[in-house]
């Protein structure tokens, strides 16, 4: 147990330092650093955002709830909380449309088949619209939707940020 003794400057180490050198550790007067000291991050960095996190966040119907999660901390860069509030838009509208030709259809004697027709057309282009832009993400591209885009920065940046 000679290698964990405290040396006479303190420090903890390998005892006197023979056994590093036969192990070929530097040359005369080197110490022997068995791992360089790790980095440590500045306040100015920042992680890169995984792209499976903003792709989790456009899953239609199941994206909805981490989008929802991350706009309520506030955390997060601003292409995060960008991409929660159209997952948001979007999923609440088509929401809103889903319930409102379903009670349509449910309360009216005339269209009842045209509004099952509307409705499978909300809720098909719902769901091309995030496979769309998700694969505009996947290709490194803007996840912006002309329209949403800009309400979702009004209505939900007002509230949610």
């Amino acid at each position: 147990m000679d290698n964990f003794k405290s040396k006479e400057t303190g420090d903890w180490g390998l005892g006197n330092g023979e056994e590093a050198r036969e192990q070929g550790a530097g040359s005369k007067g080197e110490k022997f650093s068995p791992l360089p000291p790790a980095p440590r991050p500045s306040a100015s960095f920042q992680s890169p955002i995984p792209k499976t996190q903003l792709l989790l966040y456009l899953i239609p119907i199941i994206g909805f709830f981490p989008s929802l999660w991350t706009l309520y901390r506030g955390q997060g860069s601003r292409e995060q909380l960008a991409i929660s509030r159209l997952s948001i838009t979007l999923a609440l509208t088509w929401l809103l449309g889903y319930l409102l030709l379903t009670t349509g259809t449910a309360t009216s004697d005339y269209f009842p088949l045209r509004l099952f027709i509307l409705n499978s057309f909300l809720t098909s282009g719902y769901f091309l619209v995030s496979v769309w832009l998700i694969l505009r993400l996947m290709q490194g591209k803007s996840g912006r939707l002309p329209g949403f885009s800009n309400l979702a920065e009004r209505v939900l940046g007002k509230y949610l940020s």
